[in-house]
């Protein structure tokens, strides 16, 4: 079997149970085993998300119901308040039938080191979204996750920071949609980013909003680019060989052997537009020495699932001269090479979201499932790769960012914390550094100074004997995992003819 072009294939969404008319007709013995084999599957759900949950997660009450167990806080917590003359006083429920909503765009930035990445997952309550929507729905400023149209432009992975992070959401609104976009209306608009920021983490904060004209403007779909920076040091690094490498990767290209294939996922197509690649220094002045910082920065319309990693993975081979820079060239031709050499990807700590593009207009016509989970590739980032119809007569869907002062200025502040904490750090460890070099100079007399700087990004044990890639084990080809996923009725090959 082939994936070839005129053959789709796609993710076989089976039923996930019966439906009410085939579990009527089942027999009374036929359902009490099914209840039986149902509750013994719940219960070694339960015991593999209590084995993976941190005692932070499991002290959340979310989890807690989820687990069926009362945390301190839900326990001692109390259900409803008493004023001083005795009464007994309910908390009031907000009354979303009477509040009107407004279509935004957020741009938050956060440091993910500590973080299991963006998107929400089943068994973490520790993502920038798990915050994220935590501090919406405790601010009222949404009702939930289901009924907020809510798309996100990237979904970075864990570790994985982001300066301009960019989500698209439905938010509650002090103005009726007729006078939302009114220069007074927006001048006295709820202080969304004040509001949020007051409750979500301190390396989580958000940035700026932009009121949209379009309901179905879509920080994912209407997304034109996305710009990765991806950190560090010289090292003993041939930068001039891998800024020639970087010119080969630009272009539209088939980029299977620069990625984490997820082919049960549906994702068969590996063809990206890499729109900009180059290798920068960090600042101005520099010192010529292994401790001078640079960065990686690729343009894209939309990644592979660790494709930033995998190329800075193979650029750092080219900069220590185990490879040459045509190993681009080879490794993208995959008809002379369809199966990836088996390497680690790079660390994924430097990598920072750095910058978005969106089109002025959407081609959105209509509002697909607001979870923004549709058709969601695992990717890093996706998109949809479409071309915009707009007129230049059309009003245009965006608007412009709406920052506030007093709001930067607190950012600012947060974010120079972090600076000098991790600087205090830096500063400290290089000393201790200096010191040793030169106690190796004085007494060993050495001819080259120690330049390990990079050994950490490649997150592998460093071999005795390099192999060349092109020479190393390879994984296997797109066709065989699809027929294996095939067999497995994970996937469906289609023939669009």
């Amino acid at each position: 079997m082939s994936a070839t072009n005129d053959r789709k294939v796609v993710i076989n969404k089976r039923q996930k149970g019966l439906s009410r008319e085939a579990l009527g007709e089942l027999s009374q013995t036929e359902l009490i085993d099914k209840i039986v084999q149902l509750e013994a599957y719940n219960f070694q759900l339960r015991n593999l998300l209590h084995k993976k949950l941190t005692e932070h997660d499991r002290s959340n009450a979310e989890y807690a119901e989820l687990l069926g167990k009362e945390t301190a806080a839900t326990a001692t917590a109390p259900k409803e308040t008493t004023t001083h003359s005795g009464k007994v006083k309910k908390q009031r429920k907000f009354d979303w039938s009477i509040a009107h909503q407004r279509h935004v765009l957020l741009k938050l930035t956060y440091f993910g080191w500590d973080y299991q990445g963006f998107a929400c997952q089943e068994d973490s309550n520790d993502t920038i979204e798990s915050h994220l929507f935590r501090a919406l729905t405790r601010t009222c400023l949404i009702e939930s996750r289901a009924t907020s149209n809510y798309h996100r432009c990237g979904r970075t992975d864990k570790e994985v920071s982001a300066f301009c992070q960019v989500i698209s959401i439905d938010l509650r609104s002090k103005h009726t949609p007729d006078t939302q976009l009114e220069p007074a209306s927006l001048s006295s608009e709820i202080d969304y980013c004040g509001l949020l920021n007051r409750v979500l983490p301190k390396n989580i904060q958000c940035v700026a909003w932009m009121p949209l004209r379009s309901p179905v403007y879509s920080a994912r779909f209407d997304c034109t680019s996305r710009s990765y920076r991806y950190y560090f040091p010289k090292g003993d690094l041939d930068i001039e060989a891998m800024r020639e490498a970087c010119k080969l990767l630009v272009g539209h290209s088939d980029f299977r052997n620069f990625c984490k294939m997820d082919v049960h996922n549906g994702v068969t197509k590996f063809i990206r537009n890499l729109q900009a690649a180059r290798v920068e220094p960090c600042v101005e002045m520099l010192n010529n020495s292994g401790y001078d910082m640079y960065y990686l920065e690729i343009q894209a319309n939309a990644f592979l699932w660790h494709q930033i990693r995998c190329i800075m993975a193979v650029l750092l081979l080219v900069g220590q001269r185990r490879e040459l820079p045509r190993i681009v060239s080879d490794l993208l031709d995959v008809e002379t090479n369809p199966c990836k050499p088996q390497y680690t990807p790079a660390l994924g700590l430097p990598l920072n979201l750095f910058h978005c593009n969106f089109r002025d207009t959407t081609t959105r016509k209509v509002n697909l499932p607001a979870d923004g989970a549709e058709d969601d590739e695992a990717m890093d980032t996706s998109a949809m790769d479409v071309e915009s119809s707009e007129s230049p007569a059309e009003e245009k869907d965006i608007t412009s960012w709406i920052y506030n002062e007093e709001n930067l200025e607190k950012l600012i502040e947060n974010i120079q914390c972090e600076w000098t904490e991790f600087s205090v750090k830096s500063t400290m460890i290089r000393n201790v550094l200096q010191q040793l070099e030169h106690l190796l100079e004085k007494n060993y007399h050495i001819k080259e100074r120690v330049t390990a700087q990079v050994i950490l990004l490649q997150d592998s044990v460093k071999p005795r004997e390099y192999q060349p890639l092109l020479e190393r084990k390879r994984c296997e080809s797109l066709e065989n995992r699809i027929e294996h996923f095939v067999k497995k009725q994970r996937l469906i090959v289609k023939d669009e003819s």
